[in-house]
């Protein structure tokens, strides 16, 4: 565990060799100092592990961007889901309360059922259809629960970014090596740059007053269809891809996936965004942006 930069108010960043944990190290505001901790670090799971480090630094703030986020593993993996996202965000909220920390705690829009058809306010009811969802969900609750108001519980949605598993990086790698694609046309979202919402944690980072349940996703909403279209065009135009494939859209009962998710499940950052006088950027343009950063790599 080294700091990325000295000096300043302390962050501890849970997670951090994950894609969401790499961008909050690259976009670090100037004055912090940051304690990356991946999952080899610190294992959220074990109490002392987490408490030995935590005291030792004593941050002022600690985002736990780790989590257990395999959909579909959680469903034949649910006591480490369980272990991972339920009792590590109450091992988290803990060691933060013992030092007196703020906790950013990250998670999910798959907290919800998917049955309005409008975006879910932070204080609308969770009913999540999946063993991932629940376990994010114990894991909110287990944090609003210890950490009351020196917690913030922001959920976001399909998170990508230009390194490590995510839907963009698997689109292009298929589309490259593949003469068509099948993709579900019938489960709507937000598609989320992890590089925007880094920007947003490190805002909220330095606003004390801030705590309980925000959203923060990019703008607009998408299928993973039409999101799969947009890749295809966008790289098209940068030159990541020399053909265009078809693309097929098929319904969520046609894709053999083993949890189900939500239909809608498309988050209102109003709230935030007023919070913080912000204006969430279309998910096109950053998805233009993440591009022309592996165009440029």
């Amino acid at each position: 565990m080294l700091p990325v930069s000295a000096g300043g108010p302390r962050a501890l960043v849970t997670g951090a060799d994950g894609q969401l944990g790499r961008e909050l190290q690259a976009r670090v505001p100037v004055g912090w100092e940051v304690l990356p901790c991946g999952r080899a670090a610190l294992d959220v799971t074990d109490q002392t592990a987490v408490l030995a480090p935590v005291e030792r630094e004593r941050p002022m703030v600690i985002i736990n961007a780790g989590a257990f986020t395999g959909v579909d593993a959680a469903e034949s993996e649910a006591e480490v889901a369980e272990a991972v996202n339920a009792r590590g965000a109450r091992h988290m909220a803990i060691a933060a309360r013992r030092v007196s920390a703020r906790l950013i705690h990250l998670s999910t829009d798959y907290v919800f059922d998917g049955t309005q058809s409008h975006p879910y306010a932070p204080d609308d009811t969770p009913n999540p259809l999946n063993v991932y969802g629940r376990t994010k969900l114990a894991g909110e609750r287990e944090v609003a629960r210890i950490g009351g108001t020196q917690a913030l519980i922001l959920r976001t949605a399909w998170l990508y970014s230009s390194h490590g598993r995510n839907f963009l990086r698997t689109m292009l790698r298929r589309m490259g090596d593949r003469e068509a694609l099948t993709v579900v046309a019938d489960q709507i979202g937000t598609p989320t740059w992890a590089g925007g919402l880094a920007d947003v944690i490190w805002m909220a980072a330095g606003r004390p007053d801030m705590h309980g349940v925000h959203h923060w996703t990019d703008a607009g909403t998408a299928s993973w269809y039409e999101f799969a279209v947009a890749i295809q065009e966008e790289a098209l135009l940068t030159g990541q891809l020399d053909r265009a494939i078809p693309i097929r859209p098929i319904r969520s009962d046609d894709y053999p996936a083993v949890a189900r998710r939500p239909a809608y499940s498309a988050l209102d950052q109003r709230a935030t965004g007023a919070a913080l006088g912000l204006t969430p950027r279309h998910w096109r343009g950053n998805l233009r942006l993440v591009l022309g950063e592996l165009a440029r790599a």
